[in-house]
């Protein structure tokens, strides 16, 4: 019997690979130095052994070192600016002047006293520490000074209560600070000294765990005596600096003095002299200011005066820069410093930045000129070859929602006759008069309870009724968009097809395509627009950091010209406010659109709608603006949102000059008594006008008669014109089924609709109209200062009615 074998179809298995498995070395051989495409269009990294690693990580630490104790020791220093420390009482209890007078202390150095108004500051000079501090001081209660100072200091320094810390005001200033970025900080307690010694050890305990959760691994020092005192000035000299991005891009300066000259033409309009140290980055003249809560100007000159507080009058310093032969001598030289001005730089009109802040639009930009008569004779024999129908749509109408506008001969001939006697209920407009009955219910049975002494007839003189009335019209305007979103009533007087015509029909929200450039506002055309904003942003930060600035640098005692301030600017300056200018970066003084991330705050619960006038701060900024709250998808269109939600993080669009992030946004509401209320914390977006902003309506109907899949269709619309033009738009229902209207019925507006599976009586059917809406142009670089916060008015931001 002969033995079996296999044919030429018999599967062959691939052999096992044994033998050890190859490492680097014998892979690398065996590449004979070919590289993989991804590592060819990048640098080649040589591999270094354990010990060069080891060696480079060193080399890195060292420098970083180095570069921490570089700034510790130019802060403060002969030639650095003045250690600048904030003094936030977080307290009512504190004593600011005995925390100054502990601070002013002669033995450590020179101090000089400087009052401006309501704002008290000086200067402290210590020789043996080698070291200059600049003490200034603001109430929590006067937020935006609080704000405004913050974002120029170098230190904070928090003086907290033994017993409560902090009270009511201080935990909202503090909550402020927190989102607007808080630099270096330092916690001080004063006056535990004056408990008993047992209360002491409990004060400091208690205290302790209540600033663990505000300040987590912070030390607490003391502020009772002058040892006290110094230990804590050395703390403040040593500490490592926080930095605050927005500010170290651009220079900075915090006014120690201030002259105003009228011009020739008009008193109210001159050249501001400030002076101050620079900060930040170097100070070119051509470079436009910012002066923070008025506007934006430009520089004339930047004089060098001698500085009067040197850390050592007997030493006499020059500049870095050879070419501008600033030599300042302290010595005897204070008492005349007229003499000893040196001009710095003087601004060139050719090279200096510009204040156009807004496009000068071109009525004529995108007209025609008239055609030729062959041109209109070859345009008259295409339109008799084209089959194209001609047809008449209402203005604002694009080419998309035309191409499915109905004839006015297309009307399907259905039998309506019988419904045209039936009787129109609206249950939209029971339910909201429900509802509002069962609010003013509610608001009725409402309890208070007040202390014995108040009387109520004296509570009722300071209610203002009106303002009851709007904020109670907000809350339930609020709660109807919370449970029926974007629902609307179909209008009765004017014509359906007339009051949405500006609106459109979508597929998909998510993929159906739209154009951004389509049917832009007149405003568009005054802004700035940036072809790749990323681009030129990190152009322009890369530029900062390579590229050396001709100017005043870092340190420098200077007096700022700046021509055409108004005189009310150099008269908030006499009255107490501090005076902070930023230099700003090209293209910063332009208009354009903003988008920001904000999230609620929870302190504030108050219904805030969109295109109300909020108060921004956005890095260095503070202005008002109207804006649009839309949400914040990765989609290319942006759901817009009616009111400011507390659940998720919204983002808010507004016309505003150009600022390049990162930089942190506040939004302020002003309430009737003249406070201003923190209602939202975030960041800066983006500077993108192409975000499209798209608002939703939608118009809700009720199954009157139902065949299976298909339902007669009543109160969506009260016309037959108005079934006709929206025939081609997509129905659904909130239970899910998908529709479309087939044929109108009658002339009171009923249609019968035809869906993708049985529709239920207690369902109601739904059309979503689109179009896209465009923020407000109320830009006002000026903010009035604010009522002073104080308890009493805390407790009556926060509404007592539960809409729950």
């Amino acid at each position: 019997m002969a033995a079996h074998r296999s044919g030429p179809l018999k599967q062959q298995n691939k052999a096992h690979k044994g033998g050890r498995h190859r490492g680097r070395g014998s892979a690398q051989r065996d590449g004979k130095g070919r590289l993989a495409p991804k590592t060819l269009s990048k640098k080649v990294r040589k591999d270094l052994s354990r010990v060069d690693q080891r060696h480079r990580a060193s080399q890195l630490r060292k420098q970083k070192k180095e570069a921490v104790l570089a700034e510790k020791r130019q802060l403060g220093s002969k030639d650095g600016p003045p250690h600048q420390v904030l003094v936030v009482p977080l307290h009512n209890r504190i004593s600011l002047p005995e925390a100054f007078r502990l601070l002013q202390d002669r033995d450590t150095g020179t101090v000089h006293l400087n009052e401006w108004g309501s704002t008290h500051s000086f200067m402290l000079l210590c020789p043996r520490l080698k070291h200059r501090w600049f003490f200034t001081s603001a109430r929590p209660g006067d937020l935006h000074t609080v704000l405004d100072m913050a974002k120029v200091a170098d230190t904070i320094l928090f003086l907290l209560d033994p017993l409560e810390g902090w009270d009511s005001t201080g935990d909202y200033c503090l909550s402020c600070l927190f989102a607007q970025g808080l630099p270096t900080y330092t916690l001080a307690v004063q006056g535990i000294s004056s408990l008993l010694l047992k209360k002491q050890i409990d004060a400091r305990k208690k205290l302790s765990k209540a600033v663990e959760k505000r300040f987590p691994e912070d030390k607490l020092l003391l502020l009772d005596t002058q040892q006290e005192a110094g230990m804590l000035l050395r703390q403040l000299a040593n500490q490592k600096q926080r930095h605050l991005a927005f500010r170290d891009r651009r220079a900075h300066l915090f006014a120690h003095a201030a002259d105003f000259v009228p011009s020739e033409e008009s008193d109210l309009v001159g050249t501001l002299k400030i002076s101050g140290y620079v900060r930040g980055q170097a100070l070119n003249v051509n470079s436009v200011l910012h002066i923070v809560g008025h506007g934006d100007f430009q520089m004339k000159q930047i004089d060098a005066p001698v500085d009067p507080f040197p850390l050592n009058p007997r030493v006499i310093r020059s500049s870095k820069d050879s070419g501008t032969a600033m030599e300042i001598c302290a010595a005897d030289a204070v008492a005349d410093m007229e003499e000893d001005l040196k001009v710095l730089m003087k601004a060139d009109p050719d090279r200096q930045e510009s204040l156009q802040t807004e496009v000068i639009p071109d009525p004529m930009e995108g007209e025609q000129t008239w055609p030729t008569e062959e041109e209109l004779s070859e345009a008259h024999d295409l339109v008799k070859q084209s089959s194209k129908v001609v047809k008449k749509v209402p203005k604002g109408t694009s080419s998309y929602q035309a191409e499915w506008i109905l004839d006015e001969d297309g009307e399907s001939g259905g039998e309506g006759d019988e419904y045209d006697d039936i009787e129109h209920e609206d249950f939209m407009e029971e339910e909201s008069q429900d509802e509002g009955s069962e609010e003013e219910e509610e608001e009725e049975c409402e309890t208070m309870t007040i202390g014995e002494s108040v009387r109520d007839d004296l509570y009722d003189e300071k209610v203002d009724e009106e303002a009851e009335e709007k904020m109670l019209e907000k809350y339930k305007q609020q709660r109807l968009e919370e449970m029926f979103p974007d629902e609307v009533d179909t209008p009765r007087d004017v014509a359906a097809r007339i009051r949405f015509q500006k609106y459109r029909g979508l597929k998909s929200f998510r993929t159906s395509p739209w154009d951004p450039k389509e049917n832009l506002p007149r405003d568009y055309a005054r802004i700035f627009q940036f072809q790749n904003f990323i681009n030129t942003r990190r152009r322009i930060f890369k530029e900062i950091e390579e590229k050396e600035v001709e100017g005043a640098e870092v340190g420098w005692y200077v007096t700022l010209h700046v021509s055409e301030v108004p005189v009310s600017v150099v008269e908030h300056f006499k009255r107490g406010t501090p005076l902070i200018v930023f230099s700003l970066l090209p293209h910063e003084q332009k208009m354009s659109v903003l988008n920001m991330v904000v999230s609620r705050h929870p302190g504030n619960t108050e219904p805030v709608k969109a295109k109300e006038e909020l108060i921004f701060h956005c890095g260095f900024r503070r202005f008002r603006a109207s804006p649009l709250f839309s949400q914040h998808t990765a989609a290319d269109k942006h759901k817009f949102q009616r009111f400011l939600t507390a659940d998720t993080a919204l983002v808010v669009t507004v016309y505003a000059p150009i600022t390049f992030p990162p930089a942190s946004v506040l939004l302020f509401k002003q309430n009737s008594n003249g406070m201003h209320s923190l209602i939202a914390t975030g960041h800066l977006l983006s500077v993108d006008p192409d975000r499209m902003v798209i608002k939703r309506v939608v118009l809700s109907g009720h199954p009157f008669k139902i065949f299976t899949k298909t339902a007669v269709v009543r109160y969506m619309f009260f016309n037959r014109e108005d079934v006709l033009w929206f025939k081609p738009v997509e129905l659904r229902t909130k239970w899910g089924r998908r529709g479309h209207i087939k044929e109108p019925l009658g002339t009171h507006g009923h249609m019968k609709c035809s869906f993708d599976g049985k529709l239920k009586s207690q369902d109601t059917v739904l059309m979503n109209l689109y179009k896209r809406v465009f923020p407000k142009w109320t830009y006002d670089p000026y903010v009035p200062e604010p009522v002073p916060w104080v308890k009493s008015e805390i407790s009556s931001t926060v509404p007592e009615v539960d809409m729950e």
